[in-house]
């Protein structure tokens, strides 16, 4: 509270009031010779209160600007009024001022992949969904505006000085000497006089004030980009430290007091014979001596611990203001947010644009203004969204079970009724770019799936997948076992791959590899294949020699077969145990019978073999069928083996080359025969499922049960199927054996023809006569006695038939199928897979080096015609 009691006997004494200051305006005139008018107000209009009596107080609390006041008395008109006992001050008025701002905050942005310094991406490249950003924001600490005014104003003052002189002067005078002349003597004068003076007194004073005080701390700081979850991020300072100050209105002046009158030390003055006139002395000093400088104070302000205004009390002029610091640039850290995950909701986008606001807020204790500030962060990178996925993918080849005449080239096998292995990895060659490249791809996928244009199984059957459906796979693994069934057409297909990203759309395109362009989030790629059946199972069921008939039947003249046959080897299919053993093993030679007693037979040469074997695959049509192609050979009972030619004779010629033109003995084979031991059921089976195949597409113009019982009636009739040379085994010796039991929407007709059994028989003639291969017999005969006696023929020992097989579809002869043996691959040759054996050492010492193919030893020297006197085949 400013009080100005005791202020007495002034006239128009002017105090300014400050804003935000408390007043008691209280007032107790000097004398009761002065009149106390009161209080008024400067400028127009009277405030409330200003009639106060003398004594009462007049308060303002607190003082809130607009108006001066002004005390006013008035003296008695027959009184003389006293000095003013202090100065009238001027209401302090700006001068000079200083001013100060950095509301620039030189901010800067940046979006990038984590982590800081490794950045494992160049986002303007691409980054993948679920991969993180980091942002990072830099920019000024703080900002701030600030305006220091500096006040000034004069203090005047009116003293009187009183100074008291002793005033020495002699006049002389004349006085008569004893001389009695006259004569001037002297005559000291001496006096007091009281010099009064009214001195005008200035006093000018000065301080600094603040006009306008703004700082601003940092928020947050905004960044926006579309690879961002929700479109953005917000950055709150870490381990910041806002600007600290304090600012106080503490600015003021005080007047110093005057004693009014001055009484100044006593002075003398001599002067001549003249009284000294010391009017003309100036009392001044001793007045400005007596009024003291106006005391001041600035406003105070210290920031982060430095003073940039003193308030502390001054003489006349309060010191020149310092200015706020220039802020520093942040620390790394401040305003940094690693660890923005990507979402999988942002499909591939290239040069996402980023933009970003950093706000700073005004911190309390500002004065006269200000308010929250923001600014736009320019440059900031722009952001590719790039979810990289890969395919690369292979299908197994089985070479080992290809058994094509002529593999495909750049096709891989897969084989019919067995399992196959799909490759599907997740890694390989992307774009380039940083984090690309060639590597493993599996975070980004969303699913692998493929798709076969053929129906396939799982591995283990359990599951049914139809033809042309995408089927998903576990994209953690890589590799994948699918069975194909035995029902697929064979020919060429593409298995479809792909691997869509884990951010795919619907719709999404998809791109050969890789999606290299981002607009694709799919990649594909096909593999082609050779879908390819089997031909195997050769096995002799049959021996029409009399020593062989109770190895095959229960008993002499018995049509019940015993089941015995005579297979490759002990090894089926794919390679594993068929059950058969020693001695029931091609070839069939001495040894082979189960009966010791017979251990010296092998086959008389006129007895024909009973054979079948087994196909898988598209040879099921009327026109496919199985080639036997025989070849011969003799060993000696010393073991060597040797290529023959054989010859026979025909009623009509003597010595015929098997093979030759003239070669014409015909076979035939009937299917439905005592021997031969096919079921009806399985001839039957066979008649339906071939007309559920055919009927309809073929336009058949009968029912199927008539279709049956020709079908029946026909596998009574005999089959031709060749000569000694070679043999076409046809479809009428046919049947097929693959089941009915079949997924919902195959044909069970089709799963049945999709494994066949072949049925064929072979001989040699009765009387053969063998020779060393390539002998020129009627060459021989020009110049030799011919006949069957000739020491040319070789008849110590045995002769070896050797079977080529291959199926042939669709009549196509000069392009077999499949071959059982000299397949394009070596590794496929079935004979050998099935376990057959190279070397032979029959019970009385015979060894022999087998082929594949061997099939029979026939006893070169032993005929049928022995049997029944005379020749003929059986």
């Amino acid at each position: 509270m400013k009080s100005l009691n005791g202020v007495a006997g002034f006239r128009d004494y002017e105090m300014p009031l400050e804003t935000n200051k408390n007043y008691d305006f209280s007032h107790t005139p000097g004398t009761a010779a002065y009149e106390y008018k009161g209080w008024e107000k400067s400028t127009v209009g009277t405030p409330t209160g200003s009639n106060i009596e003398q004594g009462d107080p007049y308060s303002l609390s607190p003082y809130t600007g607009g108006f001066d006041y002004h005390i006013n008395y008035y003296y008695k008109t027959d009184e003389t009024p006293p000095p003013d006992p202090v100065g009238k001050c001027t209401v302090p008025q700006p001068a000079n001022e200083i001013t100060g701002s950095v509301m620039d905050p030189d901010v800067s942005g940046v979006i990038k992949a984590d982590s800081r310094g490794s950045e494992r991406f160049n986002v303007l490249d691409g980054i993948p969904t679920s991969e993180s950003l980091y942002g990072n924001v830099l920019a000024k600490t703080y900002l701030y505006k600030d305006k220091f005014v500096q006040m000034t104003g004069t203090c005047t003052y009116e003293v009187v000085v009183n100074r008291e002189y002793t005033l020495k002067w002699d006049p002389k005078k004349k006085e008569t000497g004893p001389d009695g002349k006259e004569k001037e003597v002297p005559d000291p004068q001496e006096e007091t006089e009281t010099l009064t003076q009214t001195h005008t007194i200035e006093r000018p004073y000065s301080f600094w004030t603040i006009d306008n005080l703004e700082v601003y701390k940092i928020d947050q700081a905004k960044l926006w980009n579309y690879a961002f979850d929700a479109g953005g991020i917000q950055l709150q300072p870490t381990g910041y430290n806002a600007p600290y100050y304090a600012a106080s209105k503490s600015s003021s002046y005080t007047p110093p007091e005057s004693p009014g009158t001055v009484d100044a030390p006593p002075g003398s003055k001599s002067g001549g014979k003249e009284r000294p006139d010391i009017s003309g002395e100036n009392l001044k000093s001793f007045a400005e001596a007596a009024i003291d400088p106006v005391k001041v104070k600035n406003d105070t302000l210290t920031f982060n611990g430095q003073t940039i205004m003193n308030g502390a009390e001054a003489s006349q002029s309060g010191p020149t203001p310092g200015q706020i610091p220039s802020p520093a640039q942040i620390g790394n850290n401040v305003l940094y947010s690693p660890g923005n995950v990507v979402p999988t909701s942002k499909t591939n986008k290239a040069n996402q644009a980023s933009t970003g606001t950093i706000y700073y807020g005004l911190m309390s204790g500002n004065i006269n203004g200000g308010s929250d500030q923001s600014y736009p962060i320019h440059g900031i990178n722009s952001v590719t969204v790039h979810t990289p996925v890969v395919i690369y993918p292979a299908v197994s080849d089985d070479k080992a079970h290809n058994q094509k005449t002529k593999p495909a080239a750049g096709k891989s096998a897969i084989i019919l009724d067995r399992p196959f292995t799909v490759e599907m990895p997740n890694s390989g060659q992307h774009t380039n770019y940083q984090g690309y490249g060639n590597r493993n791809y599996l975070k980004y996928i969303g699913s692998k799936q493929v798709r076969f244009p053929f129906d396939v199984y799982s591995a283990n059957k359990s599951i049914f997948y139809p033809k042309n459906t995408w089927i998903e796979v576990d994209k953690t693994k890589e590799s994948f076992v699918f069975f194909l069934p035995v029902w697929v057409d064979e020919g060429f297909y593409s298995v479809e791959f792909r691997t869509i990203a884990h951010n795919a759309p619907s719709g999404a395109t998809q791109q050969e590899n890789a999606n290299l362009n981002l607009v694709n989030h799919i990649a594909y790629d096909t593999v082609p294949v050779d879908a390819i059946g089997r031909v195997y199972d050769f096995r002799i069921t049959d021996i029409a020699d009399y020593n062989w008939e109770q190895v095959f039947r229960k008993q002499k003249g018995s049509t019940v077969p015993t089941n015995a046959s005579y297979w490759v080897g002990p090894n089926g299919i794919d390679g594993q145990p068929n059950g058969s053993a020693f001695p029931y093993e091609l070839p069939i030679r001495r040894g082979s019978h189960p009966n010791s007693q017979y251990k010296n037979v092998a086959v008389k040469t006129g007895y024909h073999l009973k054979f079948d074997l087994k196909t898988k695959g598209n040879m099921f049509g009327s026109y496919d069928s199985l080639r036997i192609s025989p070849t011969f050979y003799f060993v000696d009972l010393s073991g060597k083996r040797q290529p023959v030619d054989l010859y026979y004779h025909s009623e009509k010629q003597k010595f015929i080359k098997i093979g030759s033109a003239v070669d014409v003995q015909k076979r035939y084979v009937t299917l439905d025969s005592r021997l031969r031991n096919v079921s009806q059921a399985t001839i039957k089976n066979t008649a339906e499922s071939t007309y559920d195949l055919f009927a309809a597409s073929s336009g058949w113009n009968l029912s199927k049960g008539s279709y049956i019982t020709q079908y029946l009636a026909s596998a009574k009739k005999p089959t031709y199927i060749g000569g000694y040379d070679v043999e076409l085994i046809t479809s009428g010796l046919r049947t097929f054996i693959g089941g009915r039991d079949v997924p919902n929407g195959v044909s069970a007709a089709r799963k049945e023809a999709a494994v066949q059994q072949w049925y064929g028989e072979y001989s040699l003639p009765a009387e053969t006569y063998v020779v060393a291969k390539g002998t020129n017999l009627a060459e021989y005969g020009r110049t030799h006695r011919l006949d069957e006696k000739s020491s040319i023929f070789l008849k110590k020992g045995f002769i070896i038939v050797n079977f080529d097989i291959e199926t042939i579809q669709n009549k196509n002869l000069d392009q077999p199928h499949l071959q059982y043996i000299h397949t394009g691959l070596p590794e496929a040759n079935q004979w050998k897979r099935e376990g057959f054996k190279y070397q032979l050492k029959d019970p009385y010492g015979l060894e022999v080096r087998l082929y594949d193919g061997d099939v029979v030893f026939y006893h070169a020297d032993k005929s049928s015609a022995d049997d029944f006197g005379s020749s003929g085949t059986h």
